[in-house]
């Protein structure tokens, strides 16, 4: 028996013109930008940087983030676009099958965790004020706060669902990921996307439609809410205790905590991509967060620095 639950059919964006449409979850990603440079201006300021280092390390941040997110999550999920819509895993338009604008869709966090660790290793290569791992050990933190923005984004956009979530007491019925755009119309004979959709949830004749729906585990929150309190662990370790001092150390942790979260959550979540592997009860994305949490554990508990970086 259900003791919370609710379906989730929303509106994910503000239509502008013809196909252009601003999606909410592209606003996730710019909040997560944007909240993330405060918090990095906050560490510049309270450990005397010169503040002409941020904006280069905000632009390096956000291309690779950017950019080793999408690249991730067609290595990792849908190598396919590299033979069949090339142009979209660089460019927010999908051409194939007609032309249409779609925003920041495909990105994975692995992608993204590789694309930020080289990011940086570029940045400190040009401006050398501190070492990498001081550069690394503080931006997880703005980091671990962008992460709870973006699964929420996630959430919005009904994408990366959980699996049935049988008698749990959380379940939600994910209207747009049960019937695509195209179906919903058809289905409904309702050609507004948005209205056909609303039909199902609000007209009783469409009842039938909304009752195939199953409840799923809302894993996107999960995920969301647990990195709030990675987030949170960081900045406790980082304002309170002599940890920020120990050269990677808020790096390693964050590694540990984040991929710990994502291993266990897997468990609730359907496979991602057409690629997804299986072996020994792990999905890709548990696999890929093994290596991660050994380096994190490594930086935290092994790692000496050879010479002390000021």
């Amino acid at each position: 028996m259900h003791l919370l639950k609710f379906d989730w059919n929303p509106v994910t964006g503000i239509d502008i013109v013809g196909n252009f449409k601003i999606h909410f979850y592209s606003l996730m990603w710019v909040s997560a930008f944007v909240l993330g440079l405060y918090i990095m201006k906050r560490i510049f300021i309270r450990e005397k940087v010169d503040l002409k280092y941020l904006d280069p390390l905000f632009i390096y941040t956000v291309l690779a983030t950017m950019l080793g997110a999408r690249l991730g999550h067609v290595l990792f999920y849908q190598s396919e676009l590299i033979s069949q819509d090339f142009f979209s895993i660089f460019l927010p338009f999908k051409f194939k099958g007609g032309f249409e604008f779609t925003g920041f869709q495909g990105l994975a966090s692995h992608g993204a965790a590789i694309g930020i660790i080289i990011g940086m290793y570029l940045y400190r290569r040009k401006h050398k004020y501190k070492s990498v791992l001081w550069i690394l050990d503080r931006v997880v933190i703005p980091v671990a706060s962008g992460a709870v923005f973006i699964r929420f984004g996630n959430f919005i956009n009904s994408e990366i669902i959980g699996k049935k979530s049988g008698d749990f007491a959380l379940g939600v019925r994910f209207i747009q990921d049960e019937y695509y755009k195209g179906q919903i119309v058809k289905i409904t004979g309702i050609k507004d996307v948005q209205k056909a959709y609303n039909a199902v949830t609000n007209n009783p004749k469409f009842q039938n439609l909304l009752e195939a729906v199953p409840y799923r585990h809302p894993a996107q929150l999960y995920e969301s809410f647990c990195y709030v309190f990675v987030f949170l662990v960081l900045l406790y370790f980082y304002l309170k205790t002599e940890k920020k001092d120990q050269t990677g150390f808020l790096f390693g942790l964050f590694l540990v905590f984040l991929w710990t979260i994502r291993l266990i959550i897997e468990k609730f979540k359907e496979p991602q991509g057409d690629e997804y592997i299986n072996w020994f009860g792990l999905n890709t994305g548990q696999w890929l967060s093994i290596p991660f949490i050994l380096i994190g554990l490594y930086f935290m508990f092994v790692y000496k620095p050879k010479s002390k970086v000021s």
